[in-house]
């Protein structure tokens, strides 16, 4: 029985830890890491890539754990019984969530610096900047448009800079226009965010762009962003194809019709659709870019290179379709203490951001 009680226990830390890891922003974080190498000529290094994804996944629960430590009150509002957020979901205590923090803290100054002086400053700079960002007497977040300028340059630079640091200095000129295109297309993905949190940033005063402008001017302002940030990824390209070009002309196009369905949906579930549909696009928009980076090395034929970019498209695509009409699937369940009502207008997109 005691046996069984501890493989309980310790299935439900594991099962908190990966939650709190936020796997859809893994993803994207690793990606950016990944065209990092690329741009240093070592797509296909996987042994380094591996090497840098330790400390990008503990960069990020440290970012997680210390947001949900600061902002626990507000998640009580905005996201309760969302499984994303143990402290206020799956009973997790403050002093776990802490202890979480230091040791991914620790874990990502050193495997940065296990890369290199250039990486570990790097990993380093971006702690501190995370920690600013939830944290008093700073707390960036509570900042409106500073917020959506200074975390995506955190969670942009920390990854990339980290990749590129571990294979190869830093790039200058032309090669500035890869960076800059992520940082900008993350600015564009993280101010839609906001939708999911609006009542809880309203009524604790946090003035985020949303609260301040309104969804049309949102919306706008985050199609402004998506199209700079797909040129710029385009032109930072060592050598873009005719295919990648229309590739990523495509997906743009997508995103840019479903802002445009956003700025006029009020309704809650639907909402929480459009913003994943984007959230899968621009996942879908920056692996082409990746396999683009990765095929081009290899040597493969010109048709090989068209046809995986489109059938990377066409999955992109489906799986925006699959997204609007049903929706998405069963997320990680935990155990969850005196659960509350869950209010229809919060229903959750599978990946909002940070």
């Amino acid at each position: 029985m005691a046996h069984d009680t501890r493989l309980s226990q310790l299935t439900t830390r594991l099962r908190l830890l990966t939650a709190l890891s936020r796997p859809p922003v893994f993803v994207l974080l690793a990606v950016y890491t990944a065209l990092g190498l690329a741009g240093a000529g070592h797509a296909n290094d996987h042994l380094l890539l591996a090497r840098a994804l330790l400390p990008v996944a503990a960069f990020l629960m440290f970012s997680a754990a210390v947001n949900d430590l600061a902002d626990e009150r507000i998640d009580r509002v905005n996201l309760p019984g969302d499984p994303s957020r143990p402290l206020v979901s799956a009973g997790a205590l403050r002093s776990e969530m802490t202890v979480v923090a230091l040791v991914c803290a620790a874990v990502t100054v050193a495997g940065g610096f296990l890369l290199g002086p250039g990486p570990g400053l790097v990993v380093t700079a971006g702690l501190c900047i995370s920690a600013g960002y939830s944290l008093q007497p700073i707390r960036l977040s509570d900042r409106g448009a500073v917020a959506a300028l200074i975390l995506p340059a955190c969670y942009v630079a920390v990854p990339y800079l980290l990749g590129r640091l571990a294979a190869a200095p830093l790039p200058r000129g032309h090669g500035l226009l890869l960076p800059f295109g992520l940082y900008i297309g993350f600015v564009g993905r993280i101010l839609l965010k906001d939708f999911r949190d609006v009542r809880g940033d309203a009524l604790f005063g946090k003035r985020t762009f949303l609260v301040r402008h309104g969804r049309v001017w949102t919306c706008r302002f985050s199609a402004i962003c998506w199209t700079a940030g797909c040129a710029l990824l385009v032109g930072g390209a060592p050598s873009p194809t005719p295919s990648l070009l229309a590739v990523s002309a495509g997906q743009l196009a997508t995103v840019l019709w479903l802002l445009h369905r956003l700025a006029a949906e009020t309704h809650p579930r639907r909402e929480a659709l459009l913003i994943t549909g984007t959230a899968i696009t621009g996942r879908g928009m920056l692996l082409a870019l990746l396999a683009h980076e990765s095929m081009q090395p290899m040597h493969w034929a010109p048709w090989a290179q068209s046809a995986m970019l489109g059938a990377l498209l066409a999955l992109t695509l489906g799986q925006v379709r699959m997204m609007l009409r049903h929706g998405p699937r069963a997320r990680l369940s935990l155990p969850v203490h005196a659960p509350e009502p869950a209010l229809e207008r919060h229903a959750q997109p599978a990946d909002a951001g940070a």
